[in-house]
């Protein structure tokens, strides 16, 4: 059976040697660099850098937004990063962070340099009031705090199905609530935006990209609309059609705990079918 976070709320995640060790502070940030993917500046001309651009003008609508209309929400954003903390962060979660990620992360320094203390909660230093509705946007501490431990779970106890693991190694935490059941994740790979919560699975690609997230952040905070941008999977709906309908209404008549939205668990599924 599945662990959930339910059991953890708001205790601190186990420790495991200098893994929650936080760097932040320094300098102002800046655009990312070739440097760190060993390429001349003249060389970068790719998507890569494209998406970097691309995050560095989303995000600027959303700050732009916050320091005018929500000073005290764009304080707490902090900032700007360090690029020994992110190097330092990919260390601990034994990833290479995508370009744009790096991008973001160098705009702003959500927690600063606080350490959390052993009653916090999974999300300890996050930024509320960012992301529509709601959740808190995560800075390098949290992103590693709810990684390790989502990491940990699906360790302890593995998906009953292979296909449909409650954690991959390649999802970053972008935003989560402060017990860590619901939240949104980079998959590092294809660089889409998808989401978790406790009751279903894991949904890939709600937004097609970190920028398109932001954008999305940035219309809902300026109150339009850009057809392109708002939250649209790029693959085929699961569980959501007049059949998905019906396997929710018969798992919870029967006791299942089920979402409104996002694939079941394959579990209910077959059950479901073998009452047919």
């Amino acid at each position: 059976m599945r662990m959930t976070v339910r059991d953890v709320h708001c205790r601190r995640p186990p420790q495991a040697g200098s893994r929650w060790t936080q760097e932040a502070g320094g300098p102002r940030g800046r655009d990312v660099g070739g440097s760190k993917y060993g390429l001349p500046m003249d060389d970068q001309r790719s998507p890569l850098l494209h998406e970097a651009e691309e995050v560095r003008q989303a995000w600027g609508r959303v700050t732009r937004w916050l320091e005018q209309h929500a000073p005290g929400v764009f304080a707490g954003l902090g900032g700007p990063g360090r690029p020994e903390a992110v190097r330092g962060a990919e260390e601990r979660l034994g990833l290479e962070l995508p370009r744009e990620m790096w991008q973001w992360l160098l705009a702003n320094n959500i927690g600063g340099e606080r350490q959390p203390d052993a009653s916090s909660c999974l999300v300890a230093l996050g930024c509320a009031g960012v992301i529509p509705n709601g959740g808190l946007l995560l800075g390098l501490t949290d992103i590693q705090r709810v990684y390790l431990h989502k990491m940990g779970m699906e360790e302890m106890a593995p998906s009953g199905d292979p296909d449909y693991p409650s954690w991959r190694r390649e999802w970053v935490p972008v935003t989560a609530e402060s017990d860590g059941v619901y939240g949104r994740f980079l998959n590092t790979r294809t660089g889409t935006i998808g989401s978790w919560s406790e009751g279903s699975d894991p949904e890939e690609g709600r937004f097609t990209s970190l920028a398109a997230f932001f954008q999305d952040a940035a219309d809902h905070l300026e109150g339009v609309s850009s057809g392109d941008t708002r939250e649209t999977p790029v693959g085929p709906l699961r569980d959501r059609g007049p059949e998905g309908e019906a396997i929710r209404l018969w798992a919870r008549a029967n006791g299942y705990l089920v979402n409104d939205k996002g694939r079941m668990p394959a579990s209910i599924r077959e059950a479901y079918e073998a009452s047919l």
